[in-house]
């Protein structure tokens, strides 16, 4: 690299706007989407598209919901034709076929062959404006492009909108300056103003001026300025549809299309999850769903991004990065054990505040409770993913993600402490195997660490009673039979302030070593018929060592005895 770029490269100066307007803007709808998978986005494959990955892709598109759908370069092979005839006889009634064509009147006449019997169909040409296209690649004037592009666009209106054998086709016609981003912006509105005045748009029947950032130039305020510029000097504005087609050459295209629409623009071009040339175009997934979580309808539909995203990988031949907004595997994921404890307490005062107002279905909750959740600016759920994906435990974690994974699929609801001891198991766990670890691996450790679930306590209580005890006030007597793994009984009786404490001090007498509880926690389970107490119970050892025991049953009293026992097991067993 050199030491000094500027005597190499040039840093790029908008247009001068004495009073611009867009920054003081809000966006408050969706735009006119354009999907060009099917074209830009499969022109820049490695391995183009097959016929049927084209078709599947096509459908998946309509299914979301994309009204106007660019689909091929007609003129460019007979698959390119073939599939533009396919599309055209298989769109629903109201969506829009587009399809591209250089100025060229050869390649015109063939692109608008291929749409003949369209319900809805745009013609899209295009022609060099900026003056690196203009000389390096066409050799061509100002004047030269301008009177190339008005004949262009009246051939094509000769052979659509006034063409009688062209009428049960409805018609829109759109002109691309190549490329926007690098043209005088003067001479893009004169070449616009007279593409305009040889079409003769109207307010119910608009022209689109597509404005792309064919290569990104500047930054997104630039751009934006772009817009701005050309929309404030574009005679009869209300006949006129501005599209935006940005590229991602520095990275900030989805930045771009949005401060764009702010300055004007109606309409957005781009690929599902930024496919394209280089870096690729703009991604219209983040862009939908930016809107959305800003309480904004995108008109799309992003209910199973998951299966989108598998669609598109397979079709495209590439991979969605992990990372991509929205739709990447690990975007609603969070590893660290600060986001994840965050995440956590989030979900329960959510579920706090929804026990509070009553409601019990999410459908309710959507309609009646704001999302507001650490970490998530999305329900996961609303795009197809679940909450069980949203933690996932490694050795960095911290107590909050196991805990919540316990919380999820046991509905054990952990004290702090027992958090915080059973994070270390995990963490042990992972740093062994050397990878994340699965939630049914980490239910599983929970399990066989504490005897939950499937896993039977080693010492079982036979049968008890707790019987009021005289000698002192409010006291109670233990009475019962225990057995140990090792088949042996005992029947023991001890005294203490409740339950708890009464079978502890009955313990002592015959088992050893000596447990106090220092700490205890209950709550339900379950509901109806099928409600069952759940206890925690943190004791101490003669030599000052803690443990949690956890004990699962109808019975809340033999829930705690049980989480008891477990604790004395390991005391006496964990050597």
């Amino acid at each position: 690299m050199l030491k000094d770029p500027s005597t190499k490269y040039k840093k790029f100066v908008g247009p001068k706007l004495d009073n611009r307007q867009w920054p003081s803007k809000t966006l408050d709808k969706a735009p006119r989407w354009l999907a060009t998978d099917l074209r830009d986005g499969n022109q820049s494959l490695p391995d183009p598209m097959s016929v049927e990955e084209k078709k599947e892709f096509f459908e998946t598109l309509v299914d979301i919901g994309f009204k106007e759908i660019e689909v091929a370069f007609p003129s460019a092979s007979q698959i390119d034709f073939d599939f533009t005839r396919y599309a055209v006889e298989t769109a629903p009634e109201d969506v829009w076929i587009q399809v591209l064509s250089p100025c060229r009147e050869e390649l015109i006449k063939r692109t608008i062959e291929s749409l003949h019997g369209a319900k809805k169909a745009i013609v899209h040409i295009y022609l060099a404006t900026s003056a690196c296209f203009r000389d390096i690649v066409f050799g061509l004037s100002e004047e030269e492009s301008l009177a190339l592009a008005v004949r262009c666009t009246k051939l094509v209106r000769q052979l659509t909108k006034d063409d009688p054998n062209q009428q049960k086709t409805e018609w829109r016609f759109e002109f691309s300056p190549e490329t926007f981003s690098d043209t005088n912006p003067d001479y893009a509105v004169k070449v616009c103003q007279a593409v305009h005045e040889a079409w003769g748009p109207t307010k119910q029947d608009q022209i689109i001026f597509n404005l792309p950032a064919t290569v990104e130039m500047a930054t997104p305020n630039i751009y934006a300025d772009q817009i701005e510029y050309f929309c404030s000097k574009m005679p009869d504005r209300d006949t006129i549809c501005v599209s935006l087609h940005p590229h991602n050459d520095r990275g900030c295209a989805v930045a771009a299309a949005e401060l764009a629409q702010l300055a004007g623009a109606d309409r957005v071009e781009g690929c599902l999850f930024g496919n394209g040339e280089r870096t690729g175009n703009v991604d219209l997934v983040t862009l939908a769903l930016n809107l959305y979580t800003q309480g904004i309808s995108p008109n799309l539909d992003f209910s199973d991004l998951p299966k989108i995203a598998d669609i598109v990988e397979k079709c495209n031949k590439i991979k969605v990065p992990e990372r991509a907004p929205y739709g990447g595997q690990l975007v609603v994921c969070a590893f660290s054990g600060s986001h994840q404890d965050a995440i956590k307490k989030g979900f329960q005062r959510r579920e706090q505040e929804l026990a509070r107002l009553g409601i019990t279905s999410k459908e309710e909750a959507d309609k009646k409770l704001i999302w507001q959740i650490p970490y998530l600016p999305l329900d996961p759920q609303d795009i197809g993913r679940t909450y069980e994906a949203v933690i996932r435990v490694n050795s960095q974690s911290g107590k909050g993600g196991a805990s919540w994974i316990i919380l999820r699929n046991l509905e054990l609801d952990l004290p702090r402490s027992l958090q915080i001891a059973f994070s270390k198991v995990v963490q042990t766990a992972a740093e062994t195997l050397g990878r994340e670890l699965l939630a049914t691996e980490i239910t599983d450790l929970f399990a066989k660490e504490y005897f939950v679930g499937e896993y039977d306590a080693p010492y079982t209580v036979l049968d008890y009673e707790i019987l009021k005890d005289e000698s002192k006030e409010g006291g109670r007597r233990f009475q019962g039979r225990i057995r140990l793994d090792t088949g042996k009984e005992y029947d023991l009786n001890g005294v203490g302030n409740g339950p708890i404490s009464s079978f502890a001090d009955a313990l002592s007498k015959v088992l050893e070593p000596k447990i106090t509880v220092k700490d205890y926690k209950e709550h339900a389970i379950g509901k109806g018929s099928d409600v069952r107490a759940v206890t925690y119970i943190e004791v101490v050892s003669e030599d000052g060592n803690t443990r949690w025991g956890v004990g699962v049953h109808e019975d809340v009293t033999l829930a705690s005895l049980t989480a008891l026992l477990k604790s004395l097991w390991y005391f006496r067993n964990r050597d």
